[in-house]
């Protein structure tokens, strides 16, 4: 029996035998699994196994970690070992999602919403950091911005953040693409939505507040029933809402027109009954809720900022755990479009960080050569704002990692959210996340993330010397 296919019987035996495997599949790093029963698993086992790099459960999957370029290798064995056909991810996913409660669904349709959309959020927030560098006054010169002393250099970074903005001034395009998808339309009818949603012809969002106290906002007159002619830049729940009527109307109608005629009316109707409902009632109502949940959050932030620092800092990674994290993007952006910015994702930023140092400081406890490999790479992947290998491949297994980083992230988000650290976009989750802060709070941001890489390293490498003394 060649290595793979011992490493293969291994993790099948691991996690119950073939008889508790539904389907599995693999992606770039890790193999998937539907289990039957995941209390069959011995991650204890599992763990020991040379190839594994780490285990975790998630949205009804269980995936165990192997790495690039190995996981296909170990997958074709585990095929042929098992005789289970090979399944693809979408399979995966059906078969996990079906013992999920009603909670955990709604998180994990966020999650597939926003997830594909995520890269050019991502790649925007840098963006918008470079032109945030250029602008930002009292960065390379006292009291004024490189652009201004520079200004040559002016017209590229106008060009650099039109090119970043591009991403959050059509959200609604992109999202209208993912979720429409998600339920089962069109995508190209949810990108159509999207955009109708932020037509130029349409008072900007941004601009709806000034509008009001004058008194100005533009209305259509519908037989005597004014609609406001409001716009949803950067708004979240609005086109979410209104890409779940639209795929489930477009189903709708596909099973009742006949296929002659469906080219000419399922697109049309869905569109027009979709658009009336946008304008009429989805968007007013959503965009309502919107800022109601924005004023929730601002309200805590500033009455109790420590508080809520603390506790959004020490919670974010158990949330991470339950996959609940997923639902405070659209809160991120919703902050965004309604303040200009965002107090949430720099304590995000803090919490991985965090994460990576714990893990870190396990390479320098453990004389086991496996896992101090696994700490590294897993801690200058949490730098880089992938936290899940430092998490469940080296923190949780341990525990106290765990909680170490948890304290430091706890501490770093209190303090930085004392001191009012603000993110005008979402970037990076790691190290290179202050280029998405305002250039003004880049101080204490910095002294957060030297919290947050301190406190974990030093509490994981004092309880680890401590337990193994203990032993």
């Amino acid at each position: 029996m060649g290595a793979y296919q011992q490493a293969a019987a291994q993790i099948v035996e691991a996690i119950g035998g073939k008889e508790n495997i539904v389907a599995a599949t693999h992606c770039v790093t890790r193999l998937r699994f539907a289990l039957k029963e995941e209390g069959k698993v011995n991650k204890e086992a599992l763990e020991r196994i040379d190839v594994v790099k780490g285990s975790f459960s998630a949205n009804g999957q269980f995936q165990v970690v192997i790495g690039q370029g190995l996981v296909d290798k170990v997958y074709d064995d585990l095929v042929e070992l098992t005789g289970i056909g090979r399944a693809t991810k979408q399979e995966i996913k059906d078969a996990a999602e079906a013992k999920l409660n009603p909670l955990q669904r709604a998180i994990k349709t966020l999650a597939d919403i926003f997830i594909p959309i995520l890269p050019a959020i991502v790649t925007a927030g840098l963006l918008m950091g470079v032109n945030n560098v250029l602008t930002g006054p009292g960065i390379f010169y006292e009291g004024k911005s490189f652009v201004e002393v520079h200004k040559e250099w002016a017209d590229l970074a106008n060009m650099i953040n039109l090119i970043a903005n591009t991403a959050f001034v059509f959200l609604p395009g992109l999202i209208g693409w993912s979720a429409v998808t998600k339920f089962g339309g069109s995508p190209l009818l949810g990108i159509v939505l999207g955009l109708m949603l932020v037509h130029p012809d349409l008072l900007n969002a941004w601009g709806w507040g000034a509008a009001k106290e004058k008194g100005e906002i533009p209305v259509w007159n519908l037989f005597g029933f004014e609609v406001q002619k409001v716009g949803y830049q950067g708004q979240v729940l609005p086109v979410l809402v209104a890409s779940y009527v639209l795929a489930k109307l477009e189903l709708f109608l596909r099973k009742r027109i006949p296929d002659a005629f469906q080219l000419l009316l399922v697109a049309p109707l869905a569109l027009l009954i979709t658009g009336f409902l946008a304008f009429i009632a989805i968007g007013p109502v959503t965009f309502a809720i919107g800022n109601a949940i924005t004023h929730l959050f601002v309200t805590i932030f500033d009455t109790v900022p420590a508080l809520g620092g603390l506790l959004y800092g020490a919670l974010y990674a158990p949330l991470v755990v339950t996959g609940m994290h997923h639902t405070f993007l659209p809160v991120d952006l919703q902050l965004i479009a309604n303040t200009g910015g965002t107090f949430l994702w720099p304590i995000l930023v803090m919490s991985n960080i965090a994460q990576g140092s714990a893990a870190l400081a396990m390479m320098f406890v453990t004389k086991e050569e496996k896992l101090r490999g696994l700490s590294f790479t897993s801690a200058v992947s949490a730098y880089l704002g992938i936290t899940e290998p430092a998490m469940f491949g080296v923190n949780l297994r341990f525990r106290f990692p765990f909680i170490a980083a948890m304290t430091g992230a706890a501490i770093a988000g209190m303090f930085i959210t004392i001191n009012k650290v603000m993110a005008p976009s979402i970037g990076v989750g790691g190290l290179p996340g202050f280029l998405s802060i305002v250039p003004q709070k880049w101080t204490p941001f910095f002294i957060g993330m030297a919290i947050a890489i301190v406190v974990p390293f030093a509490l994981t490498f004092v309880l680890g010397k401590v337990r193994k003394a203990a032993r």
